[in-house]
Parts: C-alpha cells; sequence; structure tokens
C-alpha cells in the first residue's frame, strides 16, 4: 500500500508539471505572437528604384589558336608558335601582360570514323587567351591585327561597366533610390491620414544588368573585308531599396 501511495504521488505530480509546462508554452507565444504584432503594427513598407543609362568602359573577349598537325608534338609547336605571334601583335597595339590572360589550353586527337571503326588521324592543339581592356576604340586593331598573326579563334566580345565606374554611381543612384521609396511613403501616409515618424528597415539592392554581347564573324574576315565598327552601345545600373517607416 504505502508503495501504491508512492506511484500515486509520482503520478500526480508528473501530471502538475505538464500542465505547468504547457500554461508556459502558451504563455511564451502569445508573448511572441504580441511582439510580432507590435513589430509590425503602425508601419508600412515601401521600395524605392533609380537607374542610369551609361554606356560601358571595359570589353572582354577570348582570342585563340586552333592547329590540326599528324602528331601531338607537331600540332603543339605549330600552335605555341603562331600564340606568340598573336600575344606579341597583341603587345603591339597597347595592351598590358595584366589585360591578357591565358583561358584555355589543351591538345586532343582528331578521330576518323569509318566502317565502324575508330582511328586517330591526327591532333589538335588549341590555346585562347582572354583580353579584358579598357580602350574600346581598339578593339578593332586588336582582332585585324591577331588574324593577321594567326588567330583563328575569336570569340563574342562583352561590354560591361567596370566596378569603378559602378562605385561612382552607386551613391547618386541609392540617394535617388531613397528619395523615391519616401515620396512614395509620404503620399501613402498622408492619403491614409497619418504621418511617418522614423524608419524601422531598410535594405538595398543594386543590379548592373545584363552584359551587351557582340557576335565577331571570322568569316567576313576570311575574306578580307574591312574592320567591322564595334559599338558598345549602352547599359543600364540600377538600384532598389525596401524601407519600412513608421507611421501615426
Amino acid at each position: 500500500m504505502p508503495q501504491e501511495n508512492k506511484n500515486n504521488k509520482l503520478y500526480y505530480v508528473i501530471i502538475a508539471l505538464s500542465v505547468v509546462l504547457v500554461l508556459m508554452s502558451a504563455t511564451i507565444y502569445a508573448i511572441s505572437q504580441s511582439g510580432s504584432e507590435n513589430n509590425t503594427e503602425n508601419t508600412i513598407s515601401i521600395s524605392g528604384y533609380a537607374e542610369q543609362k551609361v554606356i560601358p568602359d571595359t570589353a572582354t573577349l577570348n582570342i585563340g589558336v586552333v592547329v590540326q598537325s599528324e602528331t601531338a608534338k607537331e600540332a603543339t609547336d605549330k600552335n605555341a608558335a603562331l600564340m606568340s605571334a598573336v600575344i606579341a601583335e597583341l603587345k603591339a597595339t597597347g595592351l598590358q601582360d595584366k589585360e591578357i590572360q591565358t583561358s584555355y589550353v589543351s591538345v586532343s586527337p582528331v578521330y576518323n570514323y569509318a566502317n565502324d571503326t575508330q582511328t586517330i588521324k591526327g591532333y589538335s592543339a588549341s590555346n585562347s587567351v582572354q583580353v579584358t581592356t579598357k580602350n574600346l576604340d581598339n578593339l578593332s586593331e586588336i582582332i585585324d591585327r591577331s588574324t593577321a598573326a594567326g588567330a583563328n579563334d575569336i570569340g563574342s566580345i562583352s561590354f560591361s561597366v567596370s566596378d569603378d565606374k559602378q562605385k561612382q554611381l552607386r551613391e547618386d543612384l541609392m540617394n535617388e533610390a531613397v528619395a523615391d521609396a519616401s515620396s512614395k511613403a509620404t503620399t501613402l501616409a498622408k492619403s491614409l491620414g497619418t504621418k511617418i515618424t522614423g524608419v524601422q528597415t531598410s535594405s538595398v539592392s543594386d543590379n548592373s544588368g545584363s552584359r551587351a554581347i557582340y557576335e565577331y564573324d571570322m568569316a567576313t574576315t576570311a575574306k578580307g573585308a574591312e574592320s567591322t565598327p564595334i559599338q558598345p552601345g549602352e547599359s543600364t545600373v540600377s538600384m532598389s531599396v525596401q524601407v519600412t517607416y513608421y507611421i501615426e
């Protein structure tokens, strides 16, 4: 009997503790919900936006040489000689070493397929460099002199706005985006019969836009046509802000 009384007491204690825990959990949840409601109470959230059209100041393109020969060594030697001549011409246009970066090197077999059999008929050696320059007026000369020196693999030219130039624009864009959000918030608050009293939170997002791409036609150069004028066009740099205002 005493043991049974002990078990009963333990059972009631467990029940009591369970009730207390449930009540505590409910109280904590109610407080958190109240706090959450207070955080969003008497506020409005507004986005602001600003953009500018800018002319890209940086061009990037790949210039390469692809050579096929009977042996891997012969293909590699021919490729190395031609690529050295191409790089020499690139430097002769005024490009610095830091503006010319090796981007791809490979040597691979070239197969001949006949009668359901595969045989090696030679080897292909490829080598290309990535050129990045802010001298956009020099692009046609860079391409023409490279192809004359032996380059036969010219990749697409992409234009972009450099980080330095974007940095110069960010302050103005941020001011414009914030002013846009403030104007919208003031108008909305007035229509609601309230007024802005402060800022609760804010966030910023900037975007440089997509890169403009120019496709270079190697076939045109092979025909000896005049250099095609290359124009970078315009790129869009934008910024948006999200601001949550207190109102009363």
